[in-house]
């Protein structure tokens, strides 16, 4: 949806997209706490995680955070892209992140490098480096176990990194598992996201709509409709909400509201074949 089709309705930019700027994302007050513990840990180390049902706002969250560290001077942070990869894999993506030379044939020299450059950046700034990790059920178990070692030395007494793992119930149950136990009983800092309530998701939409531009661009009983329907998941809701943006656009409406949500979304009625009730001859 390109810009000259919102400045119909004044937004600076879709308000339902999910590439908005960081600095209009919400920070809902638990986002907030969590944010701020981050920023503590940063000095100290360790692992923090994320979790999260799909559309509860995981990967916002570690958005905001990431914005949030960025702003302590002299935080590096990388954010790992494949969580899936092998092993092998992850050291090279380690490497690109950090700006380490890796030999994919000498794994202990990558390790090594890996720890150096922590520890030197941690010896230069008080800081431990920062890595985000969004879909982290993906990974697999000796990437896991690979990370605690990696990321701790002195007998596990000193951590050299700030590990930030995202994902859903899966992650949960694979850091129950007896393999993982020892990661599992390292988490420092948790942020459990749930489900909104519909007043909790109206605020949300109220937020969105102020910093794009337009703070009526929908009616306050559209919201409370959207809000209702959306069975309190970011995702249904914007995709509601986008859907109802794009039609609005296309109708040249004046403003979002009920009656558009109802033509939008409301069931096909069934037409009625044409035989029926007629009478049979014969």
């Amino acid at each position: 949806m390109n810009k000259k089709l919102l400045s119909v309705y004044g937004l600076k930019w879709n308000p339902f997209a999910p590439d908005l700027p960081d600095e209009a994302l919400w920070r809902p007050p638990a986002l907030e706490h969590f944010c701020w513990r981050m920023e503590q840990q940063v000095r100290d180390g360790g692992f923090a995680l994320i979790t999260g049902d799909p559309g509860t706002g995981k990967s916002v969250a570690l958005r905001v955070a990431a914005r949030q560290l960025a702003t302590l001077p002299d935080v590096l942070i990388g954010a790992l892209s494949r969580p899936q990869s092998k092993l092998a894999d992850i050291y090279r993506e380690l490497g690109d992140l950090f700006s380490v030379p890796f030999s994919p044939s000498n794994r202990w020299g990558g390790f090594k490098a890996l720890r150096e450059k922590w520890q030197a950046h941690l010896a230069a700034t008080l800081y431990r480096p920062v890595l985000l990790i969004d879909e982290a059920q993906q990974m697999q178990p000796e990437v896991f176990s690979e990370l605690r070692l990696l990321a701790s030395t002195n007998f596990d007494s000193r951590s050299l990194l700030t590990v930030v793992l995202a994902g859903d119930s899966r992650l949960l149950e694979r850091l129950r598992s007896p393999d993982l136990v020892p990661l599992g009983s390292r988490i420092r800092t948790r942020l459990v996201l749930d489900y909104l309530t519909p007043r909790d998701l109206a605020v949300f939409v109220e937020h969105l709509l102020t910093q794009s531009g337009n703070p009526r661009l929908m009616t306050p009983e559209l919201i409370t409709t959207l809000c209702e329907r959306a069975a309190g998941n970011y995702r249904v809701l914007c995709n509601m909400a986008a859907d109802l943006l794009t039609e609005g656009i296309r109708r040249e409406a004046a403003q979002l509201d009920e009656k558009l949500y109802l033509e939008v979304f409301a069931p096909p009625t069934k037409q009625r074949n044409r035989s029926d009730g007629r009478r049979t001859t014969g």
